[in-house]
Parts: C-alpha cells; sequence; structure tokens
C-alpha cells in the first residue's frame, strides 16, 4: 500500500514550523486589500492558516529526497588517516563531521567534533573554549592523547546513514533522535554519494531557507 504524507505523523519540534509569523492585524489589512465582502474573522483566518502551513509543510517534507537537498561534494577520509589530518581537514574546509570510508566508499564510521571531544576528556566541559582554557592553564594539552591516533580509532561506528530516497522528514527525525548534525547518504549500492545536515532541512521553504 502506497504511503501517504499523514503516514509521517508530526514533523520534529524544530523542524516543525512556518517561519513567519502572523499577527491579526496583517490578515486584517489583507482582508481590507481584497474587494467584496469577506465572511470570516481574522482569527478564523489564522486557524486556517496554521493548519494549512502545518499541511503544507508535511508535503514539502515528504516530496524531498536526500538526493535533492545533500551536498555531493563530500569530504571523507580513510581509516588509516592520522587524526590530526583529520582535524586540518575539517578546520580547512569548515566543517564539523566528515564520514570515513573505505576503497569502496562503503562508509565504516563518522567523526564529528564530539569524537574528538569525547577522546579528550573534554566531554563534560561546555563548549570549544573551555577546552582551551584548560590545555592552557593544566599541564599539557588534551588533544596530545590523540596524536598517535587514526581515523578508525576515533570515530563513532557503526554510522548512521540514510538512502538517496529517504524523505526530508524521515531526515530530520533521525537527526533530533539521535541528537546529530549530518548524515552520509548511500545510493543502492550502498557507496556513499552525499551529506545531509540539519542546515540542509532549514533551507527548505518554510523553515527560514
Amino acid at each position: 500500500m502506497e504511503e501517504s504524507r499523514d503516514d509521517f505523523g508530526e514533523i520534529p519540534g524544530e523542524f516543525g514550523s512556518c517561519g513567519i509569523f502572523m499577527r491579526e492585524e496583517d490578515v486584517l489589512e489583507a482582508m481590507r486589500e481584497i474587494p467584496g465582502y469577506l465572511d470570516i474573522t481574522p482569527s478564523d483566518f489564522q486557524e486556517v492558516y496554521k493548519h494549512a502551513c502545518r499541511h503544507a509543510l508535511k508535503r514539502i517534507m515528504f516530496a524531498v529526497k536526500a538526493r535533492d537537498i545533500m551536498t555531493r561534494e563530500v569530504l571523507a577520509v580513510t581509516p588509516e588517516m592520522p587524526a590530526a589530518h583529520v582535524a586540518r581537514a575539517m578546520a580547512s574546509r569548515g566543517i564539523s563531521g566528515v564520514p570515513v570510508v573505505d576503497e569502496k566508499r562503503e562508509v565504516l564510521g563518522v567523526i564529528s567534533e564530539k569524537d574528538f571531544f569525547r577522546l579528550m576528556g573534554a566531554w563534560e566541559l561546555p563548549n570549544f573554549m573551555a577546552v582551551v582554557a584548560r590545555c592552557l592553564t593544566e599541564r599539557g594539552c588534551v588533544a596530545f592523547p590523540l596524536k598517535e591516533k587514526k581515523a578508525r580509532d576515533i570515530m563513532s561506528s557503526p554510522a548512521i546513514t540514510v538512502q538517496e530516497e529517504t524523505p526530508a522528514v524521515d531526515i530530520a527525525r533521525i537527526l533530533k533522535q539521535k541528537k546529530i548534525n549530518r548524515l552520509p547518504v548511500l545510493d543502492k549500492n550502498m557507496h556513499l554519494v552525499g551529506i545531509v545536515s540539519r542546515a540542509d532541512i532549514l533551507k527548505l521553504p518554510f523553515l527560514g531557507g
């Protein structure tokens, strides 16, 4: 049986609201601009708008697939790449996570800033500047233990991935449930073809994009 967008339930909170809040006075001004008599109050119109917007949001997030919004030029690293090289590559591209792939472009794991923090013993620190502060005030930097490690030692595995055909609404739900910011996208042969992020979802119409 074919799925409808109603089967997906509600849109996860941060992705589930329309980008423009409409006040009653806005509706009233709009109604004055329309010739003829309108048998509806501004508050009725607001209620209709709220429901219509929610349905539009579901329609869009059901129709848009991972392949439509993913970044296709993905920086990926090999499992044998030194951690320092991984960090340097992430810094140079201004990204906070990379997939780890084998020679067939199959995803073995994912490395994010959180993985570096965890292995540095800095997991309990609230932000990056707290890490810097600890490095500057304590003997030895907390990053030194990572110096000899490779990508395979620090990656989170198995990787959470989606397919090219995965709807945006499912991607939003996975990002929220797993508390992650990006997902590698695989083709039908399970090879890496892109990456989709929280920011890509938020660029959709009605979501601030």
